[in-house]
């Protein structure tokens, strides 16, 4: 079965074609990181204006490049929660257009179901259950995942998410967009063990996590640095600051893994991309003897074809949508 994915949730325009949930035909995406730069993040506004110029060009691009036409296709699937909304609706109406004109069925796909199915592409063994770590600018999650369409949340985040916390860290360091990965840059070339930050606890809550705190206290430290001396140590700041965030999030999804019985640990979203991250949790679960999985660093940024992978099985479960279906900003991964 090949399902056309599309994914327009933020600020990348992509469309893939995947088979059986598994096997990528076509992947394609056009990047507005230049065009939000110089506003330092993503502006919804500027966002939805690419996607509105792109769409129809990835989408074709994603059928050419495997010398496909909508003949071939199956169904569509897109991403319709969470993200910017704008963003989300054009996505979601291209794809209603596309539906109705080809009498495909369209399938809606929860944006972070979609970051933990980019793990099937490049892992075939991998299948439910499993404990899944999501991190990415929006969103931190510990999700327990019983089959490929039923998902519980285990912990999660009662402020900022992890990426935003990267983000924000590395515009205060003077660091362009995208600030996550710039940070993870350049903390390479820094001491990891210079600096000390918390891993906050939550009363009652032991998997769940906070970043404000922990950005506030970082914030503080950078004030007190340029206080005493014009020579910040950018490097070392960003070291340590990437290396507690990593032991952080590693530490709690351990313990619920722990606590769970689980030994099948899967990570995925945006940041876990980042080096100190990948690195702690594969160390830590070889340790163990767990079975980690993690996404290549290609298919950790959204993409569609992890909507398309999705997609399949949400398919498979019945998942079936109408063209008066809507976007949300928001939506809990439980309900889809």
């Amino acid at each position: 079965m090949k399902i056309l994915g599309i994914e327009t949730s933020c600020d990348e325009t992509a469309a893939a074609i995947v088979e059986n949930g598994r096997k990528i035909l076509s992947c394609e995406m056009i990047s507005q990181a230049s065009k939000h730069q110089v506003f330092g993040g993503v502006l919804p506004e500027v966002a939805s204006r690419c996607h509105i110029e792109n769409i129809v060009g990835v989408v074709n691009n994603a059928l050419c490049s495997c010398s496909y036409s909508l003949k071939n296709i199956d169904a569509i699937a897109v991403t319709h929660t969470p993200g910017l909304i704008g963003s989300l609706l054009i996505g979601l109406n291209f794809a209603k257009g596309l539906s109705f004109a080809e009498n495909l069925p369209l399938i809606t796909v929860h944006h972070l179901r979609s970051h933990i199915a980019a793990n099937y592409l490049e892992n075939k063994s991998l299948k439910p259950p499993f404990l899944a770590l999501i991190v990415s600018g929006g969103n931190n999650h510990i999700i327990e995942v019983t089959s490929y369409t039923n998902f519980k949340i285990i912990g999660k985040t009662r402020d900022d998410a992890a990426g935003e916390a990267f983000d924000k860290v590395a515009r205060s360091l003077g660091l362009s967009y995208p600030g996550g990965v710039n940070l993870d840059k350049i903390s390479k070339s820094g001491d990891r063990f210079r600096f000390e930050f918390p891993r906050p606890e939550i009363k009652n809550a032991p998997y769940d996590y906070s970043f404000s705190g922990l950005k506030t206290y970082f914030f503080n430290k950078l004030s007190a640095l340029k206080q005493k001396s014009n020579d910040i140590p950018v490097e070392d700041l960003a070291a340590s600051f990437c290396y507690s965030v990593a032991d952080y999030l590693t530490t709690k999804f351990l313990k619920a893994a722990h606590d769970l019985k689980h030994k099948i640990l899967v990570v995925s979203g945006g940041v876990s991309a980042n080096s100190y991250l990948r690195a702690k949790l594969k160390k830590e679960c070889e340790k163990l003897n767990y079975k980690f999985y993690a996404p290549s660093l290609k298919l950790c940024t959204d993409n569609a074809a992890m909507v398309a992978a999705q997609g399949y099985y949400e398919f498979l479960s019945g998942n079936r949508a109408s063209l008066d279906t809507n976007a949300f900003s928001n939506s809990s991964i439980e309900r889809g």
